[in-house]
């Protein structure tokens, strides 16, 4: 049985973004533990520090930013329009949504005051968007939003209270067409991310009942389809398709992160590199 890092040393690894190869090391004695720590450290370090003069001098953007402007820009290349709408929303809202006091989601939500919240999810002001442009344009009615999402999740490595989705939905799809939509959605997507290694897998949301999830050893979006029970809320009758991915996760993947803390908005990370090197 060998030593393993000590708790300290593990946790600075960590955050250094060690591999899991590096992270799970054996050592006969504690001796060559510390030594092989103290060059591992050095050399993560290193890393960091050029990356971070790879932002100053040549990127400007880091890596989130960057994803989301080239997501926009496949997105808007295929037809799809931009839309920006409020994170404070309405209680009312997430009712529609059938997130009330009952629900697992409603624990998760930071509330402003006792009518408004953050928005935990997109889907919300997507729903009313579509309502009032059936009136205004033909269908299939197709947009997209990227923005913040807060949910109090617990801090772990694939978790966090502040997110970044994208959420694309099309409106007045025929019912023959969504799941192909929503594959080859997940594919204009990882694509554009850099990601190639995934598989799509049937679960069950606890919003939206049956979906089609994007799994690259977590999971790293999800898709729906209607027409659903939730759609007479909000006035909706046509079929649609949809699919949300947390960009974070997708850096997370792409780069073969073991920390989404890493890849998030950040005081304590600059462009996943821990700033306390």
């Amino acid at each position: 049985m060998g030593f393993s890092w000590s708790i300290i040393q593990k946790q600075r690894l960590k955050e250094l973004n060690a591999d899991e190869e590096q992270q799970n090391m054996l050592f006969e004695d504690k001796n060559e533990r510390d030594r092989v720590f103290l060059e591992l450290d050095r050399q993560l370090i290193k890393k960091g520090k050029e990356r971070l003069d790879n932002l100053k001098n040549i990127e400007r953007r880091p890596a989130l930013a960057q994803l989301e402007s080239k997501l926009v820009e496949a997105l808007t290349s295929h037809g799809y329009v931009q839309v920006v709408t409020p994170i404070i929303i309405p209680k009312r809202s997430l009712a529609k949504m059938s997130i009330d006091d009952s629900h697992p989601l409603f624990s998760q939500v930071f509330w402003v005051d006792e009518k408004k919240c953050l928005r935990p999810m997109l889907a919300p002001n997507l729903y009313t968007l579509w309502k009032d442009l059936l009136r205004i344009w033909e269908k299939p009615i197709k947009i997209f939003e990227v923005g913040s999402c807060f949910r109090k999740e617990s801090q772990g490595a694939h978790h966090l209270n502040e997110f970044t989705m994208l959420n694309v939905t099309v409106l007045g799809l025929p019912l023959e067409e969504r799941e192909a939509w929503i594959e080859e959605m997940a594919e204009l997507i990882l694509k554009t991310a850099g990601i190639s290694d995934y598989v799509l897998e049937k679960e069950t949301s606890v919003v939206y009942g049956d979906t089609i999830d994007v799994v690259s050893g977590i999971e790293l979006g999800s898709g729906a389809y209607g027409p659903h029970p939730l759609d007479q809320n909000w006035g909706i009758h046509d079929p649609w398709a949809g699919i949300g991915f947390g960009l974070e996760r997708l850096l997370m993947i792409r780069e073969g992160g073991q920390n989404i803390q890493r890849m998030s908005k950040s005081v304590t990370y600059l462009d996943g590199v821990r700033l306390n090197i």
